[in-house]
């Protein structure tokens, strides 16, 4: 039992092991894929299409090529030991004219008698020449001589010595009774016709993948806030059934922000009308330290009134206009030291941008009315990257704990045990302004401040 065990403990560590290199090959593998919907179409059909190509290029010249040179080379060579044979058999032949004239007429070779001498020293042999390699293994079997074959020069000859008894037999013979020299055709119908195909299947992946392009760029768009037009479904019907599904979700988002609004608008018209006539009574009243009291609730109603619309409205209606952040956040700061606080701004790359000027300053005055109210310094710095725009506003209040920075941003909470309890509010500033965020396309991020305090991070993109 125990080898048992320790056989099936070692398969599992071998295909543990095998399993690893597979993870790490998917990895690697994973970082070096194109991630565009283009490229990977583009590969789909161009890998198969090259495997195809290569296996087929791959048969033909290692069985239909190779073959037809060696049955080419074979018949050349039985041509020569034919002649050799006439030559030895005939020596009547003088000068071996009538053997020169069979060879030019019916062979199509060009035959000499050359004096016994040596034959010269072997040639470089190609590494890649099918027709040396053939024709040299047919000559030594059929002829079994000594012999001396050119196949390197770039003429269209190939040059063969059989050394004979007493003489030399020198034959010149075309390139093209040896070898199969239009194999060239056949790589050349093959590629032309890949390349076609390719441009045709780039041509129309370019055209299906156009409105997947639209639709995200649309898509983006609407997360951002900006307005989307003259975008129309186009494409494959499953495009045209994600574009059409994308108008709907988009109609019924602005449909129902829209009667949201209109319904607090209605509500905070009502209840204005309820305030003014509060506001009214309580000026016609002698002063007294209830009616005093009872002001400030009326002007505290009116506060949170105004903060309620705002929350429903988060300015969905403004259209996106460049602004200048430097000069927002420097107001900001300004504003702040007219309060009696100790603030700064700074700001790093391009300060002009596109976002929806209105809501964007409600967006940072909340969070610096957030910080003002908690701490005495409030610093405001931003960064524009190539992607993303970047706001934080710091202070040196008491901060908020690490497992409630998620809760604040939920309507009407207020954390009174880490906050100030006799500062009074709504509950809707951090709401409306991760809102106004999300309505750009981006969030609002809560950290440790380098002050002490809070940092509160806006991030858009642009």
């Amino acid at each position: 039992m125990s080898v048992i065990r320790a056989s099936l403990a070692g398969v599992r560590s071998v295909l543990g092991r095998i399993a690893g290199l597979w993870d790490r090959f998917g990895v690697w593998l994973n970082a070096r894929m194109p991630k565009g919907l283009y490229a990977r179409s583009l590969l789909i059909i161009v890998t198969p299409m090259v495997i195809l190509q290569s296996v087929v290029a791959f048969v033909f010249m290692e069985r239909h090529y190779n073959l037809v040179t060696r049955r080419l080379s074979a018949a050349v060579t039985q041509d020569i030991a034919a002649l050799i044979d006439i030559y030895q058999k005939y020596p009547q032949d003088k000068d071996a004219a009538t053997l020169r004239k069979i060879a030019s007429e019916h062979l199509n070779l060009s035959v000499d008698i050359l004096a016994a001498d040596p034959l010269p020293p072997p040639g470089p042999k190609p590494f890649f020449s099918v027709l040396d390699s053939a024709l040299s293994q047919e000559i030594g079997r059929q002829i079994g001589r000594p012999f001396w074959i050119d196949t390197v020069g770039n003429s269209n000859l190939v040059e063969i010595r059989i050394q004979l008894e007493q003489a030399v037999l020198r034959v010149f013979a075309k390139r093209g009774q040896a070898y199969a020299s239009n194999s060239h055709i056949f790589l050349v119908w093959m590629v032309g016709t890949s390349l076609v195909l390719l441009t045709v299947a780039i041509l129309f992946l370019r055209n299906q993948i156009r409105p997947i392009v639209r639709l995200a760029e649309a898509a983006e768009a609407f997360g951002k806030g900006r307005e989307v037009s003259n975008f129309h479904p186009r494409g494959a019907r499953e495009v045209r059934q994600a574009a059409l599904a994308f108008l709907e979700m988009k109609r019924r988002i602005e449909r129902q922000i829209e009667q949201r609004t209109t319904m607090l608008a209605g509500v905070s018209h009502d209840l204005r009308t309820i305030l003014t006539r509060f506001k009214l009574e309580l000026a016609l009243l002698e002063y007294s330290p209830e009616i005093e009291a009872m002001r400030r609730d009326v002007d505290e109603m009116q506060r949170m009134l105004e903060a309620y619309l705002d929350f429903a409205r988060s300015e969905v209606g403004e259209q996106p206009a460049l602004v200048d952040i430097s000069e927002i956040l420097g107001e900001f700061a300004a504003d702040a030291e007219r309060r009696g606080k100790h603030a700064s701004a700074s700001f790093a790359g391009p300060p002009i941008v596109q976002v929806r000027p209105d809501a964007f300053k409600r967006c940072i005055a909340n969070l610096v009315a957030n910080a003002m109210r908690f701490g005495s310094t409030v610093a405001l710095s931003g960064t524009r990257e190539p992607r993303w725009l970047m706001v934080q506003v710091d202070d040196d209040g008491p901060g908020i704990p690490v497992d409630k920075r998620d809760d604040v941003f939920r309507p009407f909470l207020r954390l009174d045990d880490a906050r100030n309890q006799n500062e009074s509010g709504s509950g809707l500033g951090l709401s409306i302004a991760r809102d106004i965020a999300g309505v750009h396309g981006g969030d609002i991020l809560l950290s440790e401040s380098p002050l002490g305090g809070l940092r509160a991070t806006v991030r858009i993109p642009v």
